[in-house]
């Protein structure tokens, strides 16, 4: 599973600071942030598929890391971040 062109392009626009600014760490957590999501929908119905669950654990690691070296460079942008896609509660 991976997102459309359209959904990573629109992604892309709302958190970067250009159309081709991909590896921008906001761009990074938010890519990450729905890819996560669109796999715990899967996970939901696919109870047993433990690979795939495997990927999503790596996933979710991938994020913290990008989390924790945006917190270190710029806390209010940290904040900013967590708090537009919903992450902590």
């Amino acid at each position: 599973m991976s997102l459309s062109k359209e959904k990573k392009a629109e992604i892309i626009a709302k958190y970067g600071k250009s159309g081709a600014d991909t590896g921008n760490t906001h761009v990074q957590v938010a890519l990450l942030t729905t890819r996560i999501n669109e796999l715990t929908e899967h996970f939901k119905i696919h109870k047993k598929d433990h690979t795939g669950r495997r990927g999503l654990l790596k996933l979710v690691g991938q994020r913290r890391s990008l989390l924790n070296y945006l917190k270190s460079r710029d806390l209010n942008a940290y904040r900013q971040l967590i708090a537009e896609l919903g992450l902590r509660k």
